[in-house]
């Protein structure tokens, strides 16, 4: 089998699911009065959404109840806090949860030129400071583990300990990245603004409309792009949420909606980690660290379908001082993909259940 066909199989693993279900659903209209139920489970958990303004940057994020230590949550590019919704209501009830939309996500605003490591982790860490007032534990995911490495290393006074979902380090520093799954979706951010177009998530199902089309239906990407528009007329402003489409997708669109593509850019061209040396960085992390490794393979032109292979897991934790690893049999998203795990490893790693 060569590599193309690989490869393909691979991202259909992935995707057709969804697609299928986009497929079955093709002859009805989306439900545009449907929102996500999980918005519901959090407002019964006492979850509020919030905002806060450090410096020029007006932060999202989700706050719970008081009821135990600051949990900070920072998730996976592409995503916003809303990512979390399917493990916040059970981690409110031992933590008290913060979970951000940082730059170039969700609801926050900020200047574009503040998305680099050093900036969005300097903002952070005053959020820690004026709006969660004590040291915190922190969780993040993919990007949102780079920043809680970052956290780690730059403002140990600000962290107790932190849990690494499945992070990209070293394989986001450039040029390793170019060598990854990822940067298809950072060149598409590049392509995009190149172009000035003016609608990420359209453009991004335009750009793989070739694959939509072969294993959804023919007129996969016009039916899809015809159910955002639908739910956009009838929801102006807010995010798009699609019924008939499963989790992990459904936030993903979600998540695309607010994506500012200036954000994947930088990974691009690599000004994302200018300054911020991720080993380095991982040698004067002193606090207890937990790395969650999820699934990856490696194909035969030697391009990375996950975060980090072993080596680099290998190596991470040789570099933390106080580390722990696990591997668990989980997609990229693990709060996402196996939520029971997400919260038994971090109930279990941070308070010691």
């Amino acid at each position: 089998m060569g590599r193309k066909n690989r490869r393909q199989q691979w991202i259909i693993r992935l995707f057709v699911p969804a697609l299928l279900i986009l497929l079955l659903n093709s002859c009805f209209s989306v439900d545009t009065s449907f929102k996500d139920p999980w918005h519901e489970k959090i407002k019964i958990a006492g979850i509020v959404e919030k905002n806060a303004q450090i410096g020029s940057v007006n932060l999202n994020y989700a706050e719970g109840p008081d009821n135990g230590p600051a949990l900070l949550l920072l998730h996976a590019q592409h995503m916003d806090w809303f990512s979390y919704s399917r493990v916040l209501p059970e981690l409110s009830k031992s933590f008290h949860v913060f979970a951000v939309s940082y730059h170039g996500h969700g609801k926050t605003t900020s200047p574009v030129e503040y998305f680099i490591a050093n900036h969005i982790g300097s903002d952070l860490a005053a959020f820690i400071k004026t709006v969660i007032k004590e040291p915190a534990f922190v969780t993040g995911n993919s990007s949102g583990g780079l920043l809680t490495a970052w956290l780690a290393a730059n403002k140990p006074e600000l962290v107790k300990a932190i849990l690494l979902e499945d992070p990209p380090l070293f394989t986001a520093e450039y040029t390793r990245v170019k060598k990854t799954i990822a940067y298809k979706t950072f060149t598409t951010c590049h392509s995009f603004l190149e172009g000035r177009n003016d609608d990420f998530l359209l453009y991004w199902i335009r750009t793989n409309s070739v694959f939509i089309n072969k294993h959804a239906s023919k007129n996969g990407e016009k039916i899809l792009v015809s159910n955002i528009q639908k739910y956009r007329e009838a929801n102006p402003g807010e995010a798009v949420e699609l019924n008939f489409l499963p989790d992990i997708l459904r936030l993903f669109f979600r998540g695309l909606n607010y994506y500012d593509p200036h954000f994947g850019d930088a990974f691009y061209d690599g000004s994302w980690n200018a300054g911020f040396d991720h080993a380095e960085a991982l040698k004067r992390i002193k606090c207890p660290a937990l790395l969650l490794h999820a699934n990856f393979k490696i194909q035969d032109d030697g391009t990375l379908y996950g975060a980090l292979d072993q080596n680099d897991a290998d190596r991470v934790v040789s570099l933390i001082p106080n580390a722990k690893y696990v591997r668990i049999d989980s997609a990229h998203t693990v709060h996402l993909d196996k939520p029971k795990d997400f919260i038994r490893y971090t109930e279990s790693f941070f308070l010691g259940k």
